[in-house]
């Protein structure tokens, strides 16, 4: 498990975009999940965006905290 973290911390390091961009991806995906579901619960925390289910599913999202919106 370390390995992995320091591989994700490397990542971040060198290609900071590219993860952004693999996350968002991720994200999309998930959400298309989630049609059709009604969303009973969601917050904001420190380091990520918790959307809980109707069924129960808590689904964490990372990598959207700190960035800014551009118009």
């Amino acid at each position: 498990m370390n390995d992995r973290i320091d591989e994700l911390l490397r990542l971040i390091e060198r290609e900071p975009e590219a993860l952004r961009t693999a996350e968002f991806l991720q994200t999309q995906d998930v959400l298309r999940g989630l049609v059709g579901q009604s969303v009973v619960e969601a917050s904001i925390e420190d380091t990520r965006i918790t959307i809980v289910a109707a069924d129960g599913r808590r689904y964490y999202f990372y990598g959207f905290l700190g960035s800014q919106a551009t118009s």
